[in-house]
């Protein structure tokens, strides 16, 4: 398994969605950027990554509480 999912499935729910709204922001800034101002293409593909990790996370917690119910 992949180690960065595996830090994600560790932290806290409210860790995950402050860590979900500050990567938004970053994209959201990144997504004007143009190439002369320093805006990494790879930045952004780890970015939409992480967003869609931590998502997964969050969208398996929720699932399983719902499932406990």
């Amino acid at each position: 398994m992949n180690k960065a999912i595996q830090e994600l499935r560790g932290s806290d729910s409210s860790d995950l969605k402050a860590k979900l709204a500050d990567l938004r922001k970053e994209q959201w800034q990144l997504r004007f950027k143009g190439p002369e101002q320093g805006s990494r293409p790879t930045r952004q593909r780890e970015i939409r990554r992480t967003i869609a990790q931590i998502m997964t996370v969050l969208g398996e917690r929720d699932g399983a509480t719902a499932a406990t119910k």
